[in-house]
């Protein structure tokens, strides 16, 4: 007499199906570079081996050696510790801004793509004339007549984006809300809020987060533009572009003090370009 066993295995001749998600090597790649900066932000006052204002080297401009890796500033500060230190400021700001800029975009869209009407004229339009400033202009404007301070530059920064955000949210909730699902909710009596969070939002959350790297990486640029400038972040504080900003008289020699700080903000700006083009995908493969 023979037994048999049931077998938790596919059947011969049929397909499993297996989901996942295929992770490119280069996102990966640049999303390691995104939380190397993002903890050296956090951590910066406790792995910094110098303080940012102590002069340590007799001479400006000093070369890389096995004390100052990357060598010292016009005034002989420790360069190592002012990039990192400079990571607070460029990468907190920045993040600041683009949060409030997508999320104000993102929320203003959706409003004006369900209820449409006179609603959606006058915040396309308001939105629009805003949008017609060219940022960099818009930016100096602001600085230079309020003054600069970490507020003002995240507040600013802010305004400059919303634009950008909302009509590119409001792109997408307008094609959602015209499908039948909507029309659906909306015969069953639901609120407007109901139909952003729970059938518009949850459809354009992908695209929205691509276009908050995006955004994010504006930001950085326009920021590091802004104190190159000298109307971003004052001293005795500096993010990246006060830094190159500050050391540009050691460009003729060569100096590591200036190249840094432009490496930092080149890989930064770099690695959310290539994890935003290299975003994991959801996958359906089917095996024997």
């Amino acid at each position: 007499m023979t037994m048999t066993t049931s077998s938790t295995s596919t059947p011969a001749g049929k397909f499993g199906i297996r989901f996942g998600y295929r992770f490119n090597v280069v996102g990966m790649i640049g999303l390691a570079i995104i939380l190397f900066w993002a903890l050296v932000a956090i951590f910066a006052p406790l792995v910094i081996p110098y303080s940012v204002g102590e002069i340590i080297d007799v001479d400006y401009f000093g070369p890389m050696s096995r004390d100052l890796w990357f060598g010292s500033d016009y005034l002989g500060r420790d360069m190592l510790s002012r990039i990192l230190m400079g990571a607070r400021y460029t990468v907190g700001i920045s993040l600041a801004a683009v949060t409030i800029a997508c999320f104000s975009g993102v929320v203003l869209g959706m409003i004006a793509a369900v209820t449409g009407g006179w609603i959606d004229t006058i915040l396309s339009r308001f939105l629009d004339a805003l949008n017609s400033i060219p940022s960099k202009l818009f930016g100096l404007v602001v600085v230079a007549a309020v003054g600069s301070s970490i507020p003002v530059l995240i507040l600013t920064l802010s305004v400059i984006y919303i634009p950008g955000s909302y009509r590119f949210a409001r792109a997408l909730a307008v094609n959602i809300n015209a499908m039948d699902f909507i029309t659906v909710a909306r015969i069953r009596g639901e609120s407007t809020l109901y139909l952003i969070r729970s059938e518009i939002l949850p459809n354009i959350v992908g695209p929205v987060l691509a276009d908050l790297g995006l955004r994010f990486v504006f930001i950085v640029l326009l920021l590091s533009g802004l104190s190159f400038l000298g109307l971003g972040v004052q001293p005795p504080y500096a993010d990246w572009g006060a830094l190159v900003r500050e050391n540009i008289g050691g460009l003729p020699f060569g100096a590591p003090a200036v190249m840094f700080p432009s490496i930092a903000i080149a890989s930064l700006t770099i690695s959310v370009n290539l994890l935003i083009d290299n975003l994991p995908q959801k996958i359906r493969d089917r095996s024997e």
